[in-house]
């Protein structure tokens, strides 16, 4: 699908309704794949702002200049924007490059008709009216010319950041209503088994750091890993205030492809198993390597997972010792000694 939205963000251009913009034209694309090709004759190399560490890593080494947040203060000629499946994540990166396009530059929107996009367009049209827009590629593409007044009354703006506890979550990343149940099942075996050098492998918003720091385990350092750059630093302001003396770093990395070092005690964590809408276990058995290999010699991996997911044979082969410690309401907690 994400082809094809590409597919339909491009359209425009290559059928002459959008002009193409030359070298000298300073364009920005928010969610961009990697890989991409521009239509033939646009010659903008445009600023990619992806905030998914894999996706970034692949941009810069494909030779974009890949960032995982727009530079401050600087502003664009024009903005491509490839929707994703979260609305508020989407209203975001909207409003985001959006506001960054000079007074009649272009902004240009696509994605598939699952992720949202008709009613995007739909809200968009009622402060926009000059707006354009067609379907093409099992999608719908569609743009218009940033008024001399500017966007920022006419962008619709994304919900309040949820407030959970003493944590702040901001919209449009992933859990972004609360903790889910699997975390909150994890979370209550902290008391008095954490102890030393901890790490947090998928920290997301920082809800397991930050019971890790207010339990009763004696930690001296957390350390949270973190692929998508809007949870990793809301992790950070999550759980700086929460350090109390202890050691607090945070990682914006992609556990799958960058090397951790051997460092940790323990390593906790609730991983990934799905890209997109697809179900990949293999994110999760990804993640218990990486475990294996952050892990002092007796160290210790406390993870949380859905009963039916295959991880036992990856624990055992890693780890000497694999214990289940609890199994309900369709989950499964266990500890693997290295």
């Amino acid at each position: 699908m994400e082809d094809n939205a590409l597919k339909t963000l491009f359209h425009p251009f290559e059928r002459g309704l959008i002009g193409l913009p030359g070298m000298e034209r300073e364009w920005v694309f928010s969610g961009p794949p990697p890989g991409f090709i521009p239509p033939e004759g646009f010659a903008s190399r445009p600023t990619c702002i992806q905030t998914w560490r894999p996706a970034y890593l692949a941009l810069q080494k494909q030779g974009h200049d890949a960032r995982a947040e727009l530079p401050a203060g600087f502003t664009f000629d024009g903005a491509l924007i490839l929707l994703g499946r979260y609305r508020e994540d989407n209203l975001l990166r909207i409003r985001g490059a959006g506001l960054a396009v000079k007074a009649g530059g272009m902004v240009v929107v696509a994605g598939g008709k699952t992720d949202g996009v008709g009613p995007l367009r739909t809200q968009l049209q009622e402060s926009l009216p000059e707006l354009q827009s067609l379907s093409k590629h099992h999608g719908v593409v569609f743009w218009f010319e940033v008024p001399q007044g500017g966007l920022k009354e006419l962008l619709p703006r994304p919900a309040e950041p949820v407030r959970f506890d003493d944590l702040t979550i901001p919209p449009g990343v992933f859990s972004a209503d609360g903790p889910d149940p699997a975390s909150v099942m994890l979370a209550g075996f902290f008391d008095g088994r954490l102890s030393g050098r901890v790490a947090d492998f998928g920290a997301g918003w920082g809800y397991l750091g930050a019971e890790a720091l207010k339990s009763r385990a004696e930690i001296t350092t957390l350390a949270s890993y973190e692929a998508d750059w809007r949870s990793s630093e809301a992790c950070r302001s999550n759980l700086v205030p929460l350090a109390r003396g202890r050691s607090l770093t945070f990682h914006w990395i992609d556990l799958a492809s960058e090397p951790v070092d051997r460092l940790y005690d323990w390593v906790i964590m609730n991983p990934p198993f799905h890209e997109g809408r697809a179900a990949r276990p293999q994110i999760g058995i990804g993640f218990i390597e990486a475990a294996s290999r952050a892990l002092k010699p007796g160290g210790k991996l406390l993870m949380v997972a859905n009963r039916n997911l295959p991880y036992e044979a990856a624990l055992e082969a890693r780890f000497h010792r694999v214990e289940r410690l609890a199994e309900a309401n369709g989950f499964k907690v266990i500890e693997a000694t290295r």
